[in-house]
């Protein structure tokens, strides 16, 4: 499509209006760096320097590093990479690098036009290096640019990709920005140009499946003041559609930028609140490629306006958050919330969709893999993580389904707090908060949920309650053992425990009779004072080598004389092949999580079990267990001491006689299974969260009969319609089962 010289083609693509400015770049950075301060305390949204390396300037990436280091809020990016002096790949690799360094504020600008370039190869190149959503090395075959299999690594956000060229007229430029890109750049010319050069990049788009409004128009334009230049340049955005205006500043006296961004930018934006029917702020546009990769059945049109991120199969942030640290999943939409109104919201949307799978997530460790799914709905709360001391007196304090226990033991850490929770720093708050807790300090302080004093949740039907000992108690009681079944926590409220140095010791042992080691071991555990708790890992044995056993044990205490004499009987075990300890503190043993974002594809197979006694008959079972070769992980956590302090009957977890909780994990279901089977005489009971089937008979093993009829009693008030029976359903079970032992390798 064309235009005619002094045509008039009004456009409205939807896009908000964003003002930047091309900084000058000279030899020396200071200057470029200081403008780009003083953009960012204009209120501006974005600077763009160019990109020359043929030119004695500063470098255009390590300036951008400089002027990240120094801003916190504006984006930055190239006004134009030369194709022909930079390598695509290293090109991709340091954008993506800057953008997780600048917590997501990078765009990329790529010259078109002239002898030897070839923007359109760079752009496939650098998209395939960032394209972590299909799996795989990146390959390109063109005819400059090649990649035969190189690992991907996508920036921290999704980088917009900008073709610049000179002539708003070039139709080669108009037509790799139409095909291939996020945004057209070009200068202010004039208005018959951008008109004939914007219907070019619509008909490019169109010709190859895409929205025009997937591509976002940019004009840059010299500095001027007056009325009339405002607008001039409201103009651009009401008549042309132009949704980023760029100052070229030309020097690096701020007046001008301070002219611009105090004057024009207020008054632009005021026109284009009057002339457009979404204002300045403008619509989110998805583009068509990710489209294509909606899942059936999901009313994604929709969504309730204001979660805090909505996340779908095409974003790029779908393949951080479509699983976990263990497991995998291919769910059709992830709903992330911040806020019990926006969880509210999430879960309307989620009702409205009663035939797909519906899961809840905190912090996204999943070993039991109901932390995601496949094509349904998962409402994630990581983004509620606050935590936050009430009441220094009785130790008090609230904390968001999201929040990591790395993150609670440090914020406890200063006031000598702490709450026993699990073995792994990165694991979120409201999965293991509502299941149990067998933490580090379980022996001596019991489980997490022991020292939960209050939850906030919202039902299946949308209300908001708050459960305690004094406000719906039966609620509370659920909750703290089986709280996935009747809502979505939102708050947790606890009394930490008074903690101050521990001991962490890992020991690795080699053991050549592995039922007398484990033998030998539960019977230190449990004549040993409550102030130690141990955890054991037995791998595999490979071949003829002897097995190893790797125990990290916390001793309660900053003693030496306490923390050695509580130690001598585990390290007499047997010989001893590496050892540490180290007196530290509750908050450092818990840091020992990543912050990169969990993408698992993995789908083990777990079992869960609590043993009484590790008995020379247990031993034995396990023993051959473990030289099957269906497992491939082998742990016992020690619990007993202050857990069996508590009544069964007082909280929904009953199990509290047993000393012992164990987990395998395999590859194979039959198989795991067949050799879990030489090891149930032995159990009593299992732990929910390490537990992949959700067969009937192992729900009946999560909750003794008096424990589960009052919970299905509970379940039949507060969620009968079974919203929440993705997780060890208590649902009658007079309803279908949609679980065996053959699915539970799917990340449901």
């Amino acid at each position: 499509m064309t235009a005619t010289p002094g045509q008039s083609v009004r456009a409205d693509y939807g896009h908000a209006v964003e003002f930047g400015v091309r900084l000058p770049v000279g030899p020396a950075p200071g200057p470029t760096v200081r403008l780009a301060r003083t953009a960012e305390e204009l209120g501006l949204d974005l600077v763009v320097v160019p990109d020359r390396p043929d030119r004695p300037d500063a470098e255009a990436w390590t300036l951008l590093s400089w002027i990240a280091a120094v801003t916190d809020t504006v984006r930055i990016g190239t006004d134009g990479h030369d194709g022909t002096a930079r390598n695509p790949a290293m090109l991709a690799r340091a954008a993506a690098g800057l953008d997780h360094l600048s917590a997501g504020r990078v765009e990329l600008g790529i010259t078109m036009g002239g002898p030897g370039h070839d923007g359109e190869e760079t752009i496939d190149v650098v998209a395939e290096l960032w394209n972590v959503l299909d799996r795989g090395l990146a390959r390109v075959d063109g005819p400059r640019r090649r990649l035969a299999g190189a690992q991907k690594a996508a920036p921290a956000h999704d980088v917009p990709i900008t073709v610049r060229g000179p002539d708003p007229r070039d139709p080669d430029l108009a037509r790799v920005a139409g095909t291939h890109a996020d945004g057209w750049s070009v200068p202010l010319t004039g208005t018959d140009d951008l008109t004939a050069g914007r219907l070019l990049v619509d008909a490019a788009a169109r010709d190859a499946g895409r929205d025009p409004r997937e591509i976002r128009r940019w004009v840059t334009v010299p500095g001027a003041s007056g009325d009339g230049w405002a607008a001039t340049l409201l103009d651009l955005v009401v008549e042309q559609g132009v949704g980023t205006i760029v100052l070229d500043l030309g020097t690096d006296d701020p007046a001008t930028l301070t002219r611009f961004a105090r004057e024009i930018v207020p008054a632009v934006r005021a026109g284009a609140d009057a002339a457009l029917p979404h204002g300045a702020a403008g619509v989110r546009v998805r583009r068509s490629a990710a489209l294509a990769r909606r899942r059936p059945g999901i009313d994604y049109d929709g969504v309730p306006a204001g979660l805090a991120e909505v996340v779908e199969p095409g974003d790029l942030a779908y393949a951080r958050l479509r699983g976990g640290y263990l497991r995998g999943g291919s769910p059709g939409i992830v709903l992330r919330a911040a806020t019990v109104g926006q969880v509210v919201d999430a879960l309307a949307f989620a009702r409205r969709h009663p035939d797909l799978p519906l899961s809840r997530r905190s912090a996204g460790h999943g070993l039991s893999g109901r932390s995601t799914n496949d094509g349904g709905i998962v409402v994630d709360v990581s983004p509620m993580n606050t935590i936050e001391v009430l009441d220094e007196t009785s130790r008090r304090v609230r904390i968001g389904p999201g929040a990591r226990w790395t993150d609670v033991a440090n914020a406890l850490a200063p006031y000598g707090w702490a709450i026993s929770s699990g073995d792994y720093g990165g694991v979120g708050v409201g999965g293991l908060a509502t299941a149990g807790g067998v933490g580090y300090l379980a022996r001596g302080h019991g489980l997490t949920i022991d020292r939960l004093r209050a939850v906030e949740l919202v039902l299946a039907d949308g209300s908001v309650v708050r459960a305690s000992d004094a406000e719906n108690p039966d609620l509370f009681w659920a909750v703290r053992g089986a709280g996935a079944n009747f809502g979505i926590v939102t708050a947790f409220e606890f009394s930490a425990d008074e903690v101050g140095p521990v001991a962490l010791a890992a020991l690795t042992q080699i053991v050549r009779d592995t039922t007398r080691y484990l033998v030998e071991w539960g019977r230190v555990v449990e004549e040993s004072p409550r102030d130690l708790t141990s955890f054991l890992i037995v791998p595999p044995p490979r071949g003829r080598r002897p097995a190893v056993a790797l125990t990290r044990t916390v001793v309660d205490s900053p003693d030496p004389d306490t923390v050695l004499s509580r130690l001598q009987p585990l390290a007499g075990l047997a010989p001893t092949y590496e050892q540490q300890v180290a007196i530290t503190s509750y908050a450092d043993i818990m840091a020992n999580a990543r912050d990169d974002a969990p993408v698992s594809r993995g789908e083990p197979v777990s079992r869960s079990g609590l043993v009484h006694h590790l008995t020379p008959e247990f031993a034995a079972a396990a023993s051959r267990v473990l030289r099957s070769g269906a497992v491939h992980w082998f742990q016992l956590r020690s619990v007993g001491g202050a857990v069996a302090d508590v009544d069964p009957d007082a909280t929904a977890y009953p199990h509290r006689a047993p000393n012992f909780s164990l987990v395998v994990m395999g590859d194979d279901p039959e198989a795991v299974d067949a050799q879990w089977a030489l090891l149930a005489p032995f159990l009593d009971g299992l732990y929910l969260s390490f537990e992949t089937s959700l067969r009937p008979e192992r729900i009946e093993q999560a909750w003794p009969p008096r424990t589960l009829a009052r919970l299905r009693a509970l379940k039949a008030t507060y969620d009968p319609d079974g919203v929440f029976d993705d997780n060890f359903s208590l649902s009658p079970p007079s309803r279908p089962d949609n679980f065996s032992d053959t699915q539970e390798a799917s990340p449901r």
